[in-house]
């Protein structure tokens, strides 16, 4: 009996943890992705720049200055685009991290909600009687009754 008690609370204590552990998971895979994600882009701003300083490095008279500023046009140009596209990847994992998010939390509210069912249902059944609620229009018409007497009574004392 002690070890039917005990597995049925490890088995609740699995079921209470799982959410908050598939909650934990999605972040660190999450963060992961654009963890990586960002250093990557660190990495190639970084191979630009210093590309960008050999290039400068190299500028010996006014014709390879002339060069070097139109390289310097088009690098910004292509550094404006990769940041463009970094920012809409960043926004993408984003809107995927946001999805998958609300797909949990909607499998752990039906989980929760099924749960409370059976534990309603288990007492329900322990008890040996399912406890009825008052409909709404008896537990009005009662009222009104009620009511009714009151006033009845009032003018009878007037």
């Amino acid at each position: 009996m002690q070890d039917k008690m005990i597995e049925n609370f490890n088995e609740q204590t699995r079921q209470f943890f799982e959410p908050m552990r598939k909650l934990n998971s999605l972040m660190l895979d999450s963060m992961e992705r654009m963890t990586e994600y960002q250093m990557e882009s660190m990495k190639r701003y970084s191979q630009m720049g210093t590309e960008r300083m050999r290039d400068a490095t190299e500028v010996k008279d006014a014709e390879d200055l002339r060069d070097f500023g139109t390289r310097q046009a088009e690098m910004m140009n292509e550094l404006s685009k990769q940041m463009l596209e970094d920012a809409r990847a960043l926004g993408e994992m984003s809107l995927q991290f946001r999805a998958e998010l609300e797909k949990l939390y909607a499998e752990s509210g039906q989980q929760l909600a099924e749960q409370a069912q059976q534990a309603q249902q288990a007492t329900e059944s322990a008890t040996g009687t399912a406890q009825e609620e008052p409909k709404p229009q008896q537990t009005a018409t009662k009222s009104q009754g009620t009511a009714k007497a009151s006033s009845q009574a009032a003018r009878k004392r007037s």
